[in-house]
């Protein structure tokens, strides 16, 4: 955490100063804004965080209840979410309060009595070491509130606009606000009274009933697998051995998901229902907690579950939907007009909850979606950025539903439908790395570069997240994982991995950093006169040789750039090799033909959204 170039800060670091429209923010929602979320759910509050980055950009949420989500309904929050939450500054606190998966056991029919269970098998959860962060479990309902925290503490200081609902939307095209919005107040004195909001973007964040995407014609396609599973939420009494570990249990009587929730005693069971009649116009929606109860004690035979205190149930029915577009563009109207109305999470794919990827995939949806305008309305990217987001999202999103789907079939089968004993357990070992959140690899677009340059760094691959890794600082010594530095503050990351040579040898490094400083085709020549020189891109430059061996003086004042009213200087932008890992030959994350020889390392491009996706591989004749 970087604070006092601006001066000496004696309080809380995390509270930066107002600015921009942070400066006398009004407490009603004004009549225009520029950017309008409807929904305070993870992919809203994500959203709406990340622009309230943008000091001179006026976002506002709004949110149908009265005040702030007390029990939310997902809870599980895959690894890149946690690499997410670092960016946000809130990683270390959270995985504080919350339950970490380690192990996940499987429990199958004893052979010599299939009317008990026994446990089969276990599985690490994050075997190969995907991400240096845990696979985590904790109410949504935290998530969000560390989301308002962060937006509250920024230099807009948004905070969102309780007690209004969603009613419709015009896009008129017209002037600077061309999309016109029809509230209701849903609280206080004015309940029931209509509000007209004008702004220059919506973004709907309400949910698998949403009005936005109603309101822009799309509709969610896909299919229901008739089958029912009741969840519960609980405090209860057990002989079950395994009550605190993630557990997937296939009985003689149907199928248990397990989940401990953070806290230490209350937990989460998805209780097989078993198949639906399709017309039975959803009765098994009836079905009493006291009915879901019996069922989870027949599964779980020969334990027993004695339920002391049910915080919050519910019955679903599997189905797995989809829209054709997440934004307001016709497919024939793409190229010729800007969207202006987008939708996220479960607005635009709905899915199961079992493989616990809803809330992780809204908020990555958020968190493309909010930089993106950012950029756009602070005048940084062309409109046309904007067209990326549908493309790149609603690929991700069918993506999981085949996953989910997949997954919830398994979970469903009976024990002996499987064509091998191990067949769930397997399933769940080999595609880790899936419901982690580290397939999702964006293909050549305005944003993404091709792999023309692809084995200069073959750990880092184009369109993929930057897998951080261990790195030691040069200044101060302090080992730290390079990608911990990325902050969701909208800025471009750049990482110049260092060829052999030390610096101030007139190496190719320090060529390429001269290029940077000085050319007219440097991204950094965009960076607005008047603003600190890492305003826009944060260059940073790891070299080969432990930390003792660089002299800080000799590294070129481009990766040292002078900032703050005081212009003082930043050291933390030089990195050295970490003994220990080894950036320049760790296995699969290898930034090339570096170490020892061979031609200089690559400059690596990675878009604001924190640990996010590679955008391109920068060339000259310097690096490549």
């Amino acid at each position: 955490m970087q604070f006092h170039h601006h001066g000496y800060v004696s309080g809380d670091p995390r509270v930066q100063p107002a600015a921009g429209v942070g400066l006398n923010r009004p407490e009603e929602l004004p009549e225009e804004v520029d950017v309008l979320i409807v929904g305070t759910g993870p992919a809203g509050m994500l959203a709406a965080a990340q622009l309230s980055m943008f000091p001179n950009v006026t976002t506002r949420i709004i949110e149908r209840r009265p005040g702030r989500l007390a029990i939310g309904q997902a809870d599980g929050i895959q690894a890149r979410s946690v690499e997410t939450f670092q960016a946000f500054g809130f990683a270390e606190r959270i995985i504080a309060e919350a339950y970490r998966i380690t192990e996940m056991a499987f429990w199958k029919p004893d052979p010599a009595n299939p009317a008990n269970i026994i446990r089969s098998a276990r599985a690490v959860d994050d075997e190969m070491g995907i991400s240096e962060f845990p696979h985590l479990i904790v109410n949504q309902a935290r998530v969000l509130d560390y989301f308002a925290e962060f937006a509250a503490n920024s230099p807009t200081r948004l905070k969102p606009d309780y007690g209004y609902d969603f009613e419709g939307l015009t896009v008129t095209g017209n002037g600077d606000y061309p999309v016109t919005v029809t509230l209701r107040h849903t609280a206080g004195p004015n309940e029931g009274q209509e509000r007209i909001v004008r702004a220059k973007y919506v973004v709907g964040a309400d949910g698998a009933r949403s009005k936005v995407r109603q309101a822009i014609g799309c509709t969610l396609a896909g299919d229901q697998a008739n089958h029912a599973w009741g969840v519960m939420d609980t405090l209860a009494v057990t002989d079950f051995p395994d009550i605190r570990t993630k557990c997937a249990i296939q009985g003689a009587e149907g199928s248990i998901l397990l989940i401990p929730r953070e806290g230490g005693h209350l937990f989460r069971m998805y209780v097989d229902l078993g198949e639906v009649d399709p017309n039975s116009h959803h009765s098994v929606r009836n079905t009493t907690i006291e009915e879901i109860i019996a069922k989870a004690n027949a599964i779980l035979h020969p334990y027993t579950l004695d339920v002391r205190n049910v915080a919050w149930h519910s019955v679903y029915e599997v189905g797995h939907r989809l829209t054709d577009r997440f934004d307001d563009v016709l497919p024939a109207e793409r190229g010729t007009r800007t969207p202006r109305v987008f939708i996220t999470g479960d607005a635009c794919h709905t899915h199961s909850a079992k493989a616990g990827q809803g809330m992780n995939v809204s908020m990555q949806d958020g968190f493309n979606i909010a930089w993106k305008l950012g950029h756009v309305l602070e005048g940084r990217s062309p409109e046309s950025l904007l067209a990326t987001y549908s493309e790149e999202r609603q690929v991700v999103a069918k993506n999981l539903i085949d996953f989910d789907k997949e997954w919830s079939t398994m979970m469903a089968k009976k024990p002996e439908e499987f064509e091998h004993p191990s067949d769930l357990e397997d399933f769940y070992v080999q595609t880790a790395e899936f419901p982690a959140g580290f397939m999702t690899q964006y293909t050549p677009s305005l944003i993404v570069g091709g792999t023309g340059h692809q084995d200069f760094a073959s750990g880092f691959p184009v369109g993929k997240r930057f897998k951080s890794a261990p790195v030691v600082r040069v200044a101060d010594t302090n080992p730290i994982h390079l990608g911990h530095h990325a902050t969701a503050d909208g800025r471009w990351r750049i990482y110049v991995f260092a060829d052999p040579a030390l610096p101030g040898t007139s190496s190719a490094t320090d060529t390429l950093a001269e290029w940077f400083a000085s050319a007219p085709e440097s991204p950094l020549a965009a960076t607005p006169a008047g603003a600190d020189p890492d305003a826009w891109f944060d260059l940073k430059v790891i070299y080969q040789q432990p930390h003792t061996a660089v002299d800080i003086g000799a590294v070129p004042a481009v990766f040292k750039p002078q900032v703050g009213p005081f212009r003082l200087m930043d050291y933390e932008k030089v990195y050295a090799t970490d003994p220990k890992a080894d950036i320049f030959e760790a296995p699969r994350r290898r930034p090339g033909r570096c170490r020892g020889g061979g031609p200089p390392g690559p400059v690596r491009g990675k878009r604001p959204a924190a640990h996010g996706n590679s955008g391109a591989w920068a060339r000259s004749s310097a690096c490549c």
